[in-house]
This record gives structure tokens, sequence and C-alpha cells, in this order.
């Protein structure tokens, strides 16, 4: 069935909360007008998570039970609402987005849900008022975002498959479905993340892949800095200078050296910290050494070196080294801040 709501917005900004990334918006829009379930696949700190809410953000507000299971109040399912006749109230889009952590300590329980030993001896074992549903329940007519979903055992993953297929879930020797009727966004970071599992092929399958990179230009790295950042009103952080900045950190993305590069928390990091070390040395003026006195505190532990660099030079070497470099380079073209 075409989702509607997202057919609407077809040569409109949808996802205005994310700065550039024009392909990976087009195809997400693509999959959500078709009720695809997504996994966004992209190195951390490049706007999944943002994304996802801006997602659920758009979503019309709904009537529904005043229950944690936004509940359709003509067809109540929750343990709550068969227990006791709820209010109805209005739910946002913003409001019906669950966020489920992925981890090796989640249980299928924690997902699906399970008995409530105190209320099987009152309603009995296989009733449903005797049921507490898992968190998936809690995104119904809402998003499931699924945070770094390949960090999930295979035993979580495959809990996963009949709600994704079917929409709806069966639980145990309950005689009944739960319905889980949800948008699913999952985030996946790249397999060389410590503590990733690969997905199982099965879960895969069931998955259209949307893949998201670094800010596309230096001026869109340098909007989103600026929208994100906190800035400390009495000192002047120079455009030139934050052009130097944000470049060096780009010229890191494209070093041959480095098997992890850095994201855009770490611009954002140098544009926060250099304006605070201004501060600290009573200037109003971000100067760079402000910028060079944080390099290793925002820098160094972000990037990983590639197994020829780093046998022979710790991150924080590499990273002075580099940055000697590139303001040589600079220096050479005449394009000094």
């Amino acid at each position: 069935m075409i989702n509607e709501t997202f057919q609407k917005l077809i040569n409109k900004d949808a996802f205005s909360d994310i700065i550039g990334q024009d392909n990976t918006k087009q195809q997400l829009l693509s999959a959500l007008i078709m009720n695809r379930h997504i996994v966004i696949v992209g190195s951390p700190g490049i706007g999944k998570t943002t994304l996802a809410k801006n997602v659920a953000k758009l979503l019309p507000s709904i009537k529904a039970n005043d229950c944690e299971f936004h509940c359709d109040p003509s067809y109540p399912l929750c343990p709550s609402c068969k227990d006791k006749k709820q209010k109805v109230i209005e739910v946002k889009g913003e409001k019906r987005f669950v966020r489920i952590q992925g981890s090796p300590d989640l249980t299928v329980e924690d997902l699906l849900g399970d008995i409530d030993p105190i209320k099987a001896m009152q309603y009995g074992p296989l009733s449903v008022e005797a049921f507490t549903p898992g968190k998936i329940f809690k995104a119904n007519n809402g998003v499931l975002f699924f945070d770094e979903l390949n960090r999930l055992p295979e035993k979580l993953q495959n809990a996963l498959l009949q709600v994704l297929e079917e929409g709806k879930a069966t639980i145990g020797s309950y005689d009944i479905d739960f319905p889980a009727n949800f948008i699913f966004i999952s985030t996946m970071n790249p397999e060389d993340f410590a503590g990733t599992e690969r997905l199982s092929e099965v879960l895969l399958d069931r998955l259209d892949v949307v893949y998201m990179g670094y800010p596309e230009t230096l001026d869109i790295e340098k909007k989103i800095v600026k929208s994100k950042s906190e800035v400390i009103k009495t000192i002047e952080f120079p455009e030139s200078l934050l052009n130097t900045t944000l470049q060096f950190v780009r010229y890191l993305r494209e070093n041959k050296d480095l098997e992890r590069v850095p994201s855009v928390r770490v611009s954002i990091g140098l544009y926060e910290r250099a304006q605070s070390n201004a501060l600290i040395d009573n200037r109003k003026k971000v100067e760079m050494k402000d910028v060079e006195k944080a390099l290793m505190s925002v820098v160094a532990h972000r990037i990983r070196l590639k197994p020829s660099v780093k046998y022979l030079m710790k991150p924080e070497e590499f990273v002075r080294k580099e940055l000697k470099q590139y303001i040589e380079e600079r220096e050479e073209s005449g394009d000094v801040p």
C-alpha cells in the first residue's frame, strides 16, 4: 500500500533537519512511499539518527488511547487498555518515535515482551492482561528506530523477522497475534567497527539499504557546524580560520593512511573547543593556536591508522604531522588564515 503521507512530500525538502545529503533523502523518501523497511548505512556522526527523527516529525497526528502503545480506541490490544477504558488523546508524530539501541545485552523478551508473574496469577498465564509487550510495540503507529542494528547477535535479529514480514508478532503460547504497525528505520555502522555483527541474510533480505556519507562540500559542512554547535557569543571565530579548520578535517578524510576518518562530530568539536580555548586565554577572537590545542583531545581518538602506519607512530603524532604538512601546503599556495 502506498503511504500517502510521504507521497505528498514529492518535490519538497521533506527532511529539512538534515543539510545536504540530497541523494540519501531521495532514496529514503522513495522507500517510505512504498512502506519499505530501511537500514541507513554510514559512519558515526553523519546524522543518521537526526534523519530518522525527521521522519517521525512528518507523520500526522492521530487519535489514540492514552497508553504507551498508542492503541486504536476502537480496537485496543495492550494490557492496560484491556484492563480499563483509556482516555483518547491526540498524539503527534514525534511522540511516536521509539529508539532501541542495538546491543548484545538485549533479549528477545526486551524486544517482544514477557509474562508478568503477578498478573499471570491474577488473570491466568495465557491471558493478554498478563503479557507485558516489548519495546517494538511501543512504536505502534509510529517509527521504530533501531540504532546500530548490526550490534545484535543473530538470535535477536531473527526475533525481528516475523514483525518485518507480516507486521505482527506471535508471542509464545498465545493464540493471538499482536499487531506491530510501524515504520522500521535502522542504522548500521561499517562492518569494520568494533563490536559489530554480520547481519543475517534473511534479515538483510527484508531491508532496503540507504547509504549516507560525509557532507558533500565545505559550505554544507560549515552550515552543519554552525547550526549544531554551541556558540560563545563574546568570541569571534574568523571565517577564514573556520574554513581552514574544516578543510583540515576534510583533508584527513582523504588521507590514504587512515582506516577510520574524522566525522562531523570532529568538526563540531574543534569549532566549540577552539572558542573555549580563546575564552580561557581572555581573548575575544579565535586563533590558530586555539584550534591546535584542541586537536589531540578532539581528533586523535576518532581516527584509526592503517596497520602500515600505526606501528610507526601514535595517532597524536600522526595528527601533528598531518597538520604541519597541511599548513605548509596552504602557505605555499598563499591560502593561509
